[in-house]
C-alpha cells in the first residue's frame, strides 16, 4: 500500500473513502442540527425573569441526555460516510429515511428523558409532557422503542449496503469484519428496543413504582454490545 493511501487512514483503521462532503451528507447534517434545535430547553420563548430562567435550566439534564442520543446516531452516519464514501441510490434512500426517522424521534426522545429525570428527581426536575395514566406511560415507551429500533435498523442497513455495494478502493478483510460488527451492533440495539417495547406492553395496570421505569432500564442491556459482537462476529462465522 502506498504512502498516499496510508495518509488517508482513519483512527479506526478504515481507509477514508469520502472524497468530499456531498449534498446529501450536508442535508443529513443540517437535519440533525434541526433535530437538536427542537430539543432546546426554551424553544418557544426566551425566559423573561431570573426565576423563569432557572425554571428553564431545570430542563438541562433531559436536554443533555437527548442531545447525546441524537449525536450518537449522527456520529454513526458520519463515520459510515467517511468509511465507505457511497453516493448511490440505495444510500440516498437509507440516509433520507434516517433523517425522517430522527425528526420523528425527537419528541418521543424529549418526553422520555423529561419523564425519566422527573421520576429519578422525585419531581424536582420538570417533565416535558404530563403522564396521567398507565396507558400514557406505555405509549411513551412504545413510541420511543419504535423510533430507536427503526433508527438502529436503518444504520444496520447502511452498513449492509456498504458490504454489498461497490466501494473504491475495495474493502480490506479487516474493514469487512468491522462493517459486520457495526451491523451486529445496530441489530442488537434494535433487539433491545423490541425487548423494551414488549416489557412496556406487559406492564400490569397498577405496577409498583419501581417497575414503571423498567422498560427504560432495559436499554442498559446495550452494555453487552461488545460481548454480542464477539459472539456473532468471530472469524469462523465470518468465513
Amino acid at each position: 500500500m502506498d504512502s498516499s493511501t496510508e495518509r488517508l487512514r482513519l483512527p479506526d483503521g478504515f481507509i477514508e473513502r469520502r472524497a468530499s462532503t456531498t449534498r446529501l451528507e450536508a442535508f443529513v447534517d443540517a437535519a440533525f442540527a434541526f433535530a437538536v434545535t427542537l430539543l432546546s430547553i426554551s424553544l418557544n420563548t426566551v425566559p423573561s425573569s431570573i426565576p423563569a430562567m432557572i425554571d428553564a435550566l431545570r430542563g438541562v439534564p433531559a436536554f443533555a441526555a437527548s442531545f447525546a442520543q441524537i449525536m450518537m446516531f449522527w456520529a454513526a452516519h458520519a463515520t459510515w460516510s467517511r468509511r465507505f464514501g457511497l453516493d448511490d441510490s440505495r444510500s440516498h434512500r437509507l440516509s433520507l429515511l434516517l433523517v425522517f426517522l430522527v425528526l420523528v424521534y425527537v419528541y418521543p426522545l424529549k418526553i422520555l428523558f423529561g419523564s425519566f429525570f422527573y421520576w429519578v428527581s422525585q419531581g424536582v426536575l420538570p417533565p416535558v409532557a404530563a403522564i396521567h395514566t398507565m396507558g400514557d406511560l406505555k405509549t411513551m415507551f412504545v413510541l420511543y422503542a419504535i423510533a430507536f429500533g427503526t433508527l438502529s435498523l436503518c444504520l444496520a442497513a447502511l452498513n449492509h449496503a456498504a458490504l454489498l455495494g461497490t466501494v473504491t478502493p475495495p474493502l480490506e478483510p479487516a474493514e469487512r469484519e468491522m462493517a459486520r460488527a457495526e451491523i451486529i451492533r445496530w441489530c442488537y440495539a434494535a433487539v433491545v428496543a423490541g425487548a423494551s417495547m414488549a416489557f412496556a406492553l406487559l406492564l400490569p395496570a397498577n405496577p409498583p413504582s419501581w417497575l414503571t421505569g423498567m422498560p427504560g432500564m432495559v436499554y442498559g442491556l446495550r452494555g453487552f454490545t461488545g460481548s454480542v459482537i464477539a459472539r456473532f462476529n468471530s472469524p469462523a462465522r465470518s468465513r
